[in-house]
């Protein structure tokens, strides 16, 4: 009889559920995923349940496969060397294998007043939390929503659809990783929306006071609700446990999403930082990620190599309120390019790929193995990218 293998997952969101539903494939892996929550956050949805046009929870029973136990509590530290990780609740869980798969989140706002009196939106206890604020807010009062990036301009396109006077402060260009022609698209559909945007470094936000913003011009505009979704950071529990990681926190990994320390330890998604060239923030990313992180365990259970990333990229699509959006098509080294849909459309390609994303996991939850996306081809620019880098420094690379 073949030796059970205990694998921990650690984070249940796209990353975590994908790695942990595939692991099921083999009958003599006992899957366990920790999670602090009950339900899957869907966080592409975020904005929606701000604007309480969706829930964005969706139940673990419709994407964990029935093998997985779920257990509901937060990893305080990670003993590589015990190879267990210890609870908030107290106690420990032991593990053969650790999948590393515990997100992002908001990034730690080094305005001046921006912790205390402005509202991110990364976590679903953040969005929650500004509930209340935005019912309590009339409909007249000014909203200013800090960033923008995806999750601004959809969450300024939002709340301007439901009436609300909103202010979108970039703080540079609006959506960075737009083409022109679809920045363009943007820019339009927000105006139509009359939503106010203001770009370029004098839009940069200096300070936040309970009613104001004040801006690197001088500037200060009232804000009866200010939204921050500049930036991203990621838990600090790698570093905590005495993992390697980058400086932004993420896990250092090789090119098969191996700890750089440990071949016990595999990451997946956002916490993820292999051979120190992370790739782009995205549920986009994260499944795949997912997937591999996935593969390389079951690869060295059954005595194979693992296969090193081979990623590839698509698009970046938009919501911009209920009836519009931007699918921004990019190249397979993740620059967009001159196409794009807009309109209605482009609304329909959005939902489709939000409504793509659960029916993916679900899907694999009832035939593990069944996820292929992660082996397209692809992957020229981020190989080019290594080889730059391994001409200057020895790589971390180690395939295995």
């Amino acid at each position: 009889m073949r030796e059970n293998t205990e694998v921990v997952v650690v984070g249940g969101g796209y990353a975590g559920v994908m790695a942990a539903d595939r692991l099921t494939q083999r009958d003599d892996v006992t899957v366990t995923l920790i999670n602090p929550r009950l339900a899957f956050v869907h966080r592409v949805r975020l904005h929606q349940m701000v604007a309480g046009t969706h829930t964005a929870l969706v139940g673990y029973q419709e994407v964990l496969a029935e093998g997985v136990r779920l257990v509901t509590d937060t990893v305080t530290r990670i003993d590589a060397g015990g190879r267990a990780v210890e609870l908030a609740s107290g106690g420990a869980v032991r593990y053969d294998y650790l999948v590393y798969a515990v997100g992002s989140g908001s990034a730690d706002p080094q305005v001046p007043g921006a912790a205390e009196f402005a509202y991110p939106i990364a976590g679903l206890e953040e969005a929650q939390r500004l509930l209340p604020v935005l019912a309590a807010a009339s409909a007249s009062a000014p909203v200013t929503v800090v960033g923008a990036g995806p999750t601004g301009i959809e969450t300024a396109a939002e709340l301007a659809e439901q009436g609300r006077r909103v202010t979108l402060v970039c703080g540079g260009v609006l959506g960075p990783y737009l083409h022109r022609r679809g920045r363009r698209s943007v820019a339009g559909r927000l105006a139509a929306l009359r939503v106010t945007v203001l770009e370029g470094a004098e839009a940069k936000v200096t300070a936040v006071t309970r009613d104001a913003v004040r801006l690197a011009d001088g500037r200060e505009l009232p804000s009866a609700v200010t939204i921050w979704t500049a930036g991203f950071g990621v838990p600090d529990l790698a570093r905590r446990s005495g993992l390697s990681t980058d400086a932004l926190g993420r896990l250092l990994t090789d090119e098969t999403l191996t700890s750089v320390d440990d071949d016990r330890v595999v990451a997946a998604g956002d916490s993820a930082a292999p051979s120190g060239l992370p790739l782009r923030m995205s549920c986009q990313m994260a499944m795949p990620l997912g997937a591999r992180a996935a593969d390389t365990v079951l690869s060295r259970l059954a005595g194979e190599r693992p296969e090193p990333l081979n990623q590839s990229f698509g698009a970046q699509c938009l919501s911009l309120g209920r009836g519009s959006g931007v699918f921004q098509f990019g190249n397979r080294s993740d620059v967009a390019v001159w196409f794009h849909v807009a309109g209605r459309l482009g609304a329909k390609m959005k939902e489709t790929v939000c409504k793509g994303i659960v029916k993916h996991l679900a899907d694999e939850a009832q035939k593990p193995g069944g996820y292929s996306l992660h082996r397209m081809k692809g992957g020229a620019g981020r190989r080019e990218a290594l080889e730059a880098v391994r001409a200057e420094a020895p790589a971390i690379e180690r395939i295995s």
